[in-house]
């Protein structure tokens, strides 16, 4: 059950980010709370996990879901570069997110 909810806290890493990003740097106010909601929450859930799992394969785990989700929302959504280092970039945070 705490891997479950420590991808539900990854998740929401991607939710918040891209909710920050749509805001226009806050000046979209339904954006920023959707962002600051799905922040406590991914804090939160991340908690819960590491009642059970250990503190630097569940960090590792939650921020790699998040990282790696951003990266691939960013330009599946809001057209950012998905060049070939970029990929690259996000493959090796997901081999360390593995080795972990």
């Amino acid at each position: 059950m705490s891997w479950a909810i420590l991808v539900c806290a990854g998740l929401l890493e991607i939710v918040w980010a891209a909710a920050l990003k749509a805001s226009d740097g806050l000046a979209r106010p339904l954006f920023g709370l959707v962002a600051l909601v799905a922040m406590l929450a991914s804090v939160g859930l991340l908690g819960l996990s590491m009642r059970t799992l250990p503190l630097g394969t569940a960090y590792v785990v939650w921020t790699g879901i998040g990282a790696v989700g951003a990266f691939a929302f960013g330009a599946l959504a809001f057209g950012e570069a998905a060049d070939p280092l970029r990929i690259a970039g996000a493959g090796l945070i997901v081999i360390g997110g593995i080795l972990m």
